[in-house]
């Protein structure tokens, strides 16, 4: 019903009304005389309704133009072109260092004298961090040394007693058991000596062990120990110094087992760290050889390059290439549609000098986030529809301005 129709029928049904009195008066007479006159316009209405409808069904076949007009709908289209397109496996991994030491003393541990690192500091291979107490140690040495210098002075004295004793029984002066006694105290003496350097050379050993070394170039990353305590390298809190070598690190992930043969040593891996808004291309450097009993799934590892902002134990997100199409048809995926048919797209149609969406039946292949790849109904140069798409039906007239 159009608005003239409906305004005239207002009028005349409040006419009438006002035509019949607003009071009471009358009683069920009055009241049925409006309800009949009701029902009579009702009728009137309803057959003027239907010619109205008679009629713009006459006008419609007779005036394509301004039908088709009334229909057109407004979209965006895209036209098809082949591209690149691949899949990836999503993970979420940590980063690990391959260089992480945790510090401990070579001789059991001991009382901390002196501290020469602190937390933060950039440390290098064999850089003195701990000088830990050494005063037994050190009176060890004392001692063997001592003792060394001792049996040194009597063998000088052994050796020269053996020398003279040697000048004079080649002169035929004195008895050979003479000279082979003399002999027999220069070589004790000699084997004396020896034993005692080593004992020198252990308590040196021994000695050294208060110093504590770093085995690794990094960084110190914890350093949980104070002059006066005792140093062990790891208590029940955790490490008392740990160096982290952040120029040799790797992202570590579980891959579910069911990705076992899509994934290889060398397989492309894009990593993306959400902190910090980057993602670098790397490639699988480490696939482990056995499945886990409880996670069901095999690690996998990649190395990054060497970054002041990676560090151990960041989150990152791993994307594992395991499918790759050099040309390929992809699309939007929210352009993709379903019905009874299967999955379908439209598409714009130029038909008879009018755009025209048309319905096509496609089959999909992967999907990659919000795109997804097509293995057949569409070719390169065929025009999609990308807005508007919703309330389409095939054969409506389309304009895309």
């Amino acid at each position: 019903m159009n608005t003239i129709v409906k305004s005239t029928f207002v009028a005349l049904f409040f006419a009438t009304l006002a035509s019949c009195g607003g009071s009471s008066k009358g009683g069920n007479n009055t009241l049925d005389a409006k309800k009949a006159e009701l029902a009579k316009l009702k009728t009137q209405s309803q057959r003027d309704n239907e010619k109205m409808q008679a009629l713009e069904d006459e006008i419609a076949k007779m005036d394509t133009s301004a039908a088709s007009t009334a229909n057109m709908k407004l979209v965006a289209t895209t036209p098809l072109a082949l591209k690149s397109f691949s899949h990836y496996i999503k993970l979420q991994g940590t980063v690990d260092a391959n260089n992480i030491s945790y510090i401990t003393p070579r001789n059991g541990g001991g009382q901390v004298k002196a501290i020469y690192v602190k937390q933060g500091d950039h440390v290098h291979k064999g850089q003195l961090l701990l000088k830990l107490d050494d005063a037994v140690l050190t009176q060890q040495v004392a001692t063997a040394k001592q003792q060394a210098g001792a049996i040194k002075a009597q063998l000088s004295l052994a050796k020269t007693v053996y020398q003279k004793t040697k000048n004079l029984y080649d002169q035929g002066i004195g008895t050979e058991v003479n000279l082979l006694t003399n002999k027999t105290q220069v070589t004790t003496l000699e084997n004396q000596l020896e034993q005692v350097n080593e004992q020198v050379k252990l308590a040196d050993a021994q000695l050294n062990t208060t110093n504590v070394y770093s085995d690794v170039n990094g960084v110190a990353n914890i350093v949980d120990i104070r002059v006066g305590e005792v140093f062990t390298g790891v208590t029940a809190a955790g490490p008392q110094i740990e160096i982290v070598n952040n120029s040799d690190l790797k992202v570590v992930s579980t891959m579910p087992e069911n990705y076992l043969n899509a994934i290889h040593k060398g397989s492309k891996v894009l990593i993306s760290f959400p902190d910090l808004n980057k993602t670098i291309t790397s490639s699988v450097s480490f696939v482990g050889a056995a499945i886990d009993a409880n996670t069901r799934g095999f690690s996998v590892e990649a190395k990054l390059p060497a970054d002041a902002s990676f560090k151990p134990n960041q989150v990152a997100i791993l994307q594992f290439e395991d499918y790759s199409v050099a040309n390929a048809i992809a699309i939007p995926l929210n352009t993709l549609q379903t019905d009874g048919s299967g999955k379908f797209v439209y598409v714009a149609v130029m038909e008879n000098g009018k755009l025209i969406a048309r319905k096509r039946v496609v089959t999909i292949g992967r999907l990659n986030d919000d795109t997804v790849e097509i293995k057949s109904g569409l070719k390169t140069g065929d025009v999609l529809i990308t807005e508007g798409y919703s309330g389409l039906y095939d054969g409506q007239q389309i304009t895309t301005s």
